[in-house]
């Protein structure tokens, strides 16, 4: 298995396992039934290949202070 190499994946994967919503979808996609959610290599929930944040407040603004902080993501 590759590791995970964002600093947020790990955090974002074990809060996603939390999220009602999310767990939901693992079951259709378990069955087959869904075709634009998947479960990736590091078993990250992804939706046409982009993570699912779930909806935990304070990982979501970790998320955004960590791209404001950053010169080559989210905006100028």
């Amino acid at each position: 298995m590759m590791k995970l190499t964002n600093p947020f994946l790990e955090e974002i994967k074990e809060c996603q396992k939390r999220d009602q919503k999310l767990m939901e979808k693992l079951v259709i996609i378990r069955e087959g039934k869904e075709t634009d959610f998947g479960i990736d290599e590091n078993r990250v929930v992804r939706y046409r290949g982009r993570v699912c944040v779930p909806g935990v407040p304070e990982l979501k603004k970790m998320i955004l202070e960590e791209g404001h902080r950053s010169g080559l993501s989210i905006h100028p």
